[in-house]
């Protein structure tokens, strides 16, 4: 039964709706990451200077034109001392979001007139980790929890990615995992193809057996079943082979495009159907469907996989199926907005919508709320099945400390970097399921939020940790750790 909401998390919720309401009024944070010489003349700020020569300086294994892709300016071009300060703000978090480098530096290096030189510095990431690869199968610490801490729900096994594969942002990567799941994928992407880096293609291969598989929900929670508690099933409960193919479009800087064709075969062993017939709809165990999406990202956010500033946009259609046993349109939506609102406060909103159609979909295509970026902070224990759903996330954020620790001196990994952040924050949700009868998060209001400290290192290394309270009533301590590299 669904309580009424707990008194503290009325406060938070009222607390960030105020913040909300005037943040505003602070407006953006200042940039901070150009460097000027104190040598430099101090000429009129509002006069144009011609761009001229730029110097490149770190990237040994990255091709220089990569780096230039990301400048919002070339040679050539006029500007006001302002729109430089500007510019090198900008281009110094496109650099960033490529998760390419370990830090970068762009300054000016030298006034000659009315023409200035600028300077890029950049410190190169590790590119190649052929890594042991050990995994808990569960969606997170929280539902491994749930199953005990179980060492033998653990997927592992060799991850050998490579970024930046020929120094053109490029990736390579083979996946070599057993245990739980046996997993084989082959995949390669170059994203900035072409005279003009504008076009960028890719392709792969994924071959994956479950020997669990979620079939279906019930308390709001993941229903597995187990080839080792069945006496007549198959080696696998799920087996799945995918080709795929992909393009991309980047007619500017902050705008990319999507889109990918793949062919797929499924095959579910005959037990599970005695546990969820509409696995698949017209109980099937077999179902080969193409599918096809196409993306569009704007990304203006300074940076991505923890941002305090800038707008993030990201919009998707997809097409699974064309019978009648696999047909699903989906349309989804996602949005970041972090601004300032005072020194070393940020409010940071996002916001995510899904629609898939027809509203009777097999259970395959009806994971939602608990799965990916679909998730509410104080939900971690529960997942909601559906056909639509919408979340906001909404966090007030308060920069503790920055600081870095020596590591590899004479390196690119001389320093790591720490920022550290308190927030207070509120989530809402909502999940519709015409057809659920059983589970009672469905179809309602969903809210939770809480207080935490967030830990942001390199190689886009985030922890998090978070005392957060439910609808429900529930209480706990979440720990999350989330690494995009």
């Amino acid at each position: 039964m669904i309580r009424k909401p707990d008194k503290y998390l009325v406060l938070i919720f009222a607390l960030l709706t105020l913040f909300h309401g005037r943040v505003r009024a602070f407006g953006p944070s200042e940039p901070t990451v150009t460097c000027f010489k104190d040598s430099l003349p101090p000429p009129a700020t509002n006069h144009l200077f011609e761009i001229g020569k730029i110097f490149i300086s770190g990237n040994r294994v990255t091709r220089g034109y990569i780096i230039e892709r990301e400048m919002p300016f070339k040679s050539g071009d006029s500007l006001t001392l302002d729109q430089i300060t500007q510019s090198f703000t900008r281009m110094r978090e496109r650099l960033i979001n490529t998760r390419l480098f370990n830090s970068v530096q762009v300054s000016l290096k030298e006034f000659r007139g009315y023409t200035i030189d600028i300077r890029i510095d950049v410190k190169e990431r590790w590119y190649i980790f052929p890594l042991p690869y050990v995994r808990p199968v569960d969606r997170n610490f929280t539902a491994w929890a749930d199953e005990h801490y179980s060492l033998k729900r653990f997927d592992y096994g060799l991850k050998y990615s490579h970024y930046n594969f020929t120094g053109r942002n490029d990736f390579l990567r083979i996946w070599l995992i057993t245990g739980y799941t046996r997993e084989v994928e082959l995949a390669y992407d170059h994203p900035d193809a072409g005279k003009e880096l504008k076009h960028g293609f890719g392709g792969g291969f994924l071959y994956a057996g479950l020997q669990e598989l979620n079939v279906g929900t019930a308390l709001n929670k993941q229903v597995f079943v187990n080839r080792d508690s069945l006496s007549n099933a198959g080696k696998f409960m799920r087996e799945q082979m995918t080709f795929s193919l992909r393009y991309y479009y980047r007619p500017g800087l902050l705008t990319r495009h999507f889109l990918k064709l793949s062919f797929n075969n499924v095959r579910i062993d005959s037990a599970v159907l005695n546990y969820n017939p509409n696995y698949f709809l017209n109980n099937r165990r077999n179902t080969f469907y193409p599918e096809f999406s196409y993306l569009i990202r704007y990304n203006n956010i300074d940076y991505v996989p923890y941002p305090t500033r800038g707008f993030f946009m990201e919009g998707g259609l997809l097409k699974r199926g064309i019978t009648a046993d696999m047909n699903m349109w989906q349309l989804n939506v996602k949005t970041s907005e972090a601004f300032s609102i005072a020194p070393r406060m940020y409010f940071v909103s996002e916001n995510l919508g899904l629609i898939r159609v027809p509203f009777k979909q097999p259970f395959y295509n009806e994971q939602l709320l608990g799965y990916n970026d679909f998730y509410m902070r104080g939900l971690e224990r529960y997942v909601v099945d559906g056909v639509a759903c919408v979340v906001a996330r909404n966090s007030i954020l308060r920069k503790l400390s920055q600081f870095s620790i020596p590591f590899l001196r004479g390196t690119s990994h001389d320093l790591i970097p720490f920022r550290i952040y308190a927030k207070a924050y509120v989530d809402l949700g909502y999940v519709y399921n015409k057809y659920d009868q059983v589970n009672s998060l469905v179809n309602k209001a969903l809210y939770s939020g809480g207080v935490g400290v967030d830990v942001v290192t390199f190689y886009d290394f985030v922890f998090r940790a978070e005392f957060s309270m439910n609808q429900l009533g529930e209480k706990g301590i979440f720990f999350h750790i989330r690494n995009d590299f």
